[in-house]
């Protein structure tokens, strides 16, 4: 692993091509793959642009959605390599991408004073010497996708007859990725799909190879030890190896919040550390089994990797997560939307990105899918919504209806945010007769829902001005709250340089310890959730706020403890933590029903 960070997926556009852009210095980086069609479109994009032919998949045609992704991952490959060739030949001067690459890695890597020694070398033999190992060192950043499990829809033919189910949304994205040329890893979220996880078990891709390595590995994204533990048994038990555990805060991150019980980021990563051997002998016993069942007999499984993303926005607590509990990398994800060179952002959102303020972040129910979804107040999406509310026309045409889910009113499921469905739901609540207030409230709830398959695919139309006619403009972003203390455009050489302390973009001493705003969210969660339960209060929401509070409670006396082991930060920083968390404490004493 060339770099310590990763920039994990953004949305559906705002990493679609972030390895053609920072791959090839060695930087991993995620594609989504739900949305076949905007793949479809870069990838006619691109190969324009690198003079490639290019023949058109259309929905015509059998299992377009799997091959369509193939073609792509496979283009993002071959320039990828490409990309690295080219720099391996290119001679070491100022402003080369062969001198870049090394600039660029961090401190710790061996190929650094290696670096040091050749500019400084003023032997001629020898400096070729060190040029010819440097150029051995020179490895492009993992090629990684993204499935939301759950986002499945199953799919139908023109006579309207459904399809198997291994032509669902999830099962087809696999299946592209699984043909590809990648040798990478699926990243799956969002939680537990048996479906798509059996499916897994059905492709040779993902079995593991004679020699212990894998083609392609499996990464979860998890909120929680006992969730990576339910999950990582459930392929076990099928044969499938888990590769990578990537641990995400529950609500200091972009995108759907999957907020916990109450169990916070530091403790959570706590026991991850403390229970990796025993998770890897308990995995690695069921794994063995089956394939001694099967007459196949690994002498032992790869070492789990583990890594962590969530509001990680300085160097210092970038080295904390790496060193303290023992991970091997941190994701960096929302402040590399105000990075061009690595991902995808309309030039109009990414100036609305710097100059928000801290109120344009807020946790919405936004998203389609019924989960928190991290929203920005000055997107053209947000503007587009209270429009067409204003207009007395709510909800969105559903176009690509990938977020299909809600069968209130037929047995074809429509989008909740689809003009279609609030239609008939506004009709549904006006019939109630209630109060102005209670109406007021519900039908919030209704309109609050926008289209996300339009809206997080639009940065890359307008970016790359590849819109068709009379499409959608209008672009949603889901940035996490830490995006905030980053201020302005950034080059990729300034982000990387704060990665690693070389450079701070933040300048902010305010800017509170990353579990500390962490912490907060939950609780400004818990309060949210008690204010819009105060009419229907039970014996069972009591208990859920009872303990979720508890789970808090249990997390403040664990940073209470960690205050004295965190290295590396200002005196300011730590001398904060005990009074932001009796603060904290007096907070959660006044949220009851």
């Amino acid at each position: 692993m060339t770099h310590s960070f990763h920039i994990p997926v953004l949305g559906l556009a705002f990493s679609i091509d972030s390895p053609l852009k920072v791959a090839r210095f060695g930087i991993s980086s995620v594609i989504s793959i739900v949305d076949d069609e905007l793949i479809e479109r870069i990838r006619a994009y691109y190969c324009t642009l690198n003079k490639k032919e290019y023949h058109p998949i259309t929905k015509k045609e059998p299992d377009y959605r799997a091959r369509r992704i193939s073609s792509y991952l496979n283009l993002v490959s071959n320039i990828v390599q490409e990309q690295i060739e080219h720099m391996r030949i290119e001679f070491f001067e100022k402003g080369s991408e062969i001198d870049r690459y090394f600039q660029l890695i961090p401190e710790s890597h061996p190929a650094k004073n290696i670096y040091y020694e050749m500019l400084s070398e003023t032997d001629i033999l020898e400096k070729a010497k060190k040029k010819q190992i440097l150029r051995s060192f020179i490895k492009a950043g993992d090629i990684d996708v993204n499935i939301m499990s759950k986002v499945d829809k199953i799919n139908y033919d023109k006579d309207g007859i459904a399809l198997d189910d291994t032509y669902s949304d999830a099962l087809a994205a696999l299946r592209g990725f699984a043909q590809s040329d990648l040798q990478s890893s699926v990243i799956l979220s969002a939680g537990m799909n048996p479906r798509l996880y059996a499916y897994l078990a059905e492709l040779p891709a993902f079995c593991q190879q004679e020699d212990g390595t894998f083609r392609k590995k499996i990464t979860l994204k998890v909120s929680d030890y006992r969730s990576a533990l339910i999950q990582a048994k459930f392929l076990a038990k099928k044969g499938i190896w888990v590769s990578e555990f990537r641990v995400e805060s529950g609500l200091n991150c972009g995108g759907h919040a999957f907020a916990t019980e109450g169990f916070l980021l530091g403790p959570i990563l706590s026991e991850f550390k403390n229970k990796k051997h025993e998770l890897q002998e308990e995995l690695c016993s069921i794994y063995k089994n089956y394939w001694l069942q099967k007459g196949c007999n690994f002498q032992d499984a790869p070492p789990i990797k583990y890594t962590v993303q969530g509001g990680v926005g300085t160097s210092s607590e970038h080295q904390f997560l790496l060193k303290h509990y023992e991970f091997d990398a941190v994701g960096w994800g929302s402040p590399f939307l105000l990075v061009p060179e690595a991902t995808t952002v309309d030039d109009e959102t990414l100036l609305a990105l710097t100059t928000s303020k801290e109120e344009d972040f807020y946790i919405s129910g936004a998203s389609p899918l019924g989960v928190p979804f991290n929203n920005f107040r000055k997107s053209s999406a947000e503007r587009l919504r209270l429009k067409r509310i204003k207009d007395g026309r709510p909800g969105s045409p559903c176009k690509k209806k990938y977020l299909v889910s809600n069968l209130d009113f037929s047995n074809e499921p429509l989008c909740t945010a689809s003009r279609a469905y609030q239609d008939k739901k506004i009709k549904e609540l006006q019939a109630k007769s209630l109060d102005q207030k209670t109406y007021n409230t519900e039908y919030d709830l209704i309109t609050e829902k926008t289209c996300l398959c339009d809206g997080l695919a639009a940065p890359a139309y307008l970016k790359y001005n590849i819109l068709k006619h009379k499409e959608q403009d209008a672009v949603s972003i889901c940035p996490g709250p830490n995006t905030v203390w980053f201020k302005n455009k950034f080059s990729l050489d300034q982000m990387i340089n704060h990665i690693y302390g070389k450079d701070d973009l933040i300048k902010n001493d305010k800017r509170p310890f990353l579990f500390i705003s962490e912490l907060y969210l939950y609780i400004a969660h818990i309060r949210k959730y008690v204010e819009m339960n105060a009419d229907t209060v039970n014996d069972k929401k009591i208990k859920y706020v009872e303990k979720f509070k508890n789970q808090l409670i249990e997390g403040i006396a664990y940073y209470s403890r960690l205050k004295n082991e965190l290295k590396g930060f200002s005196d300011q920083i730590v001398e904060c933590i005990p009074e932001q968390l009796k603060s904290a404490e007096r907070e959660l004493a006044e949220i009851k029903f």
